[in-house]
Parts: structure tokens; C-alpha cells; sequence
């Protein structure tokens, strides 16, 4: 990407493209977070600082489980057969649905009482359902960034 401003051109290296899609991710995940926080009675976080904080804590978590992830299921694509399939499909899961655990016991490790998530079963749905909006909100701002590339696409015509 290279913007131009006083006919300087900027282009962006990878660490650059780093920082701000993670600054972005950041910024979307304490947005859904704090919009929770507004209109459901069963989020509540004390200020908007802790919201930040617990905001770059989730994005860490969720890149390192996300991570872990595409690390094991490369692991067992590579191995040839049906039961390394369901190996993948199974540890796929356990990883992704067990580190929403691990995610809600670091919150509580770090925030406590500062940041609480109530409701059926401990508020643990609630958190879920926080999590599903903030992925949710991510795909969707990068959808839309991809959407805005102005660079001819390559067609195949035939």
C-alpha cells in the first residue's frame, strides 16, 4: 500500500502493516467490548481503561489460540489417512473452544471484580457470545478493507 500526501509517498513494510492491523484489531475489540458494556446488563467492566486492557489481552489470546490452531491442523493435514483428519477436527475444536476458557480465567486472573461477565452458568454464554461478536466485528472490518483495494484484479476469462 503507498499513500501520497505533498508528493511524498508512503509505503507501508511489514512491521508497519503489523502495528496498525493490530492497533486496528485492538480498537475493534474495545469498541465491541465497550458497546456491550452500554447495552447489556450482563457485561460490566469499570472503566474504559480496564476495557482497554482487557481489549489488548483478547486480541493477544485470541492470536496465540488462533495460532495454535493453524499450527496443529498444518501438523495433521500433513499426515496421510482419515484418522489424522478427525485428530485435527477434534484438537481443532478443543483448541479453539478451550482456550475461550483459558481467555476468561486470565480475565479473571487480571481484572477480577473489575471486569465481570454475569448471567446463566457463571456468565460463561455471555462471555462466548462477546467473543463471537468480536471475531464477528473483526472479519467484517476486514472484509471491508479488502473490499476498498484498488488494484485491478486479476480475471480469468474463458
Amino acid at each position: 500500500m503507498v499513500m501520497t500526501s505533498g508528493g511524498r509517498e508512503y509505503g507501508f513494510n511489514t512491521p508497519q502493516r503489523l502495528f496498525v492491523g493490530y492497533t486496528l484489531a485492538v480498537l475493534v475489540d474495545l469498541t465491541v467490548l465497550n458497546l456491550f458494556v452500554e447495552y447489556w446488563s450482563y457485561v460490566i467492566i469499570d472503566s474504559f481503561t480496564i476495557s482497554l486492557a482487557a481489549a489488548i489481552l483478547l486480541q493477544l489470546l485470541l492470536k496465540l489460540s488462533i495460532g495454535a490452531e493453524k499450527r496443529l491442523a498444518d501438523y495433521f493435514k500433513a499426515k496421510p489417512g482419515r484418522a489424522p483428519k478427525i485428530y485435527r477436527a477434534l484438537c481443532s475444536y478443543l483448541i479453539l473452544v478451550g482456550s475461550k476458557f483459558v481467555m476468561l480465567e486470565a480475565i479473571d486472573l487480571l481484572f477480577g471484580p473489575r471486569v465481570e461477565f454475569i448471567g446463566p452458568l457463571n456468565g460463561i454464554p455471555v462471555f462466548f457470545t462477546v467473543i463471537f461478536a468480536i471475531i464477528a466485528a473483526e472479519l467484517l472490518v476486514a472484509r471491508i478493507y479488502f473490499a476498498l483495494d484498488d488494484r485491478p484484479r486479476n480475471t480469468v476469462t474463458g
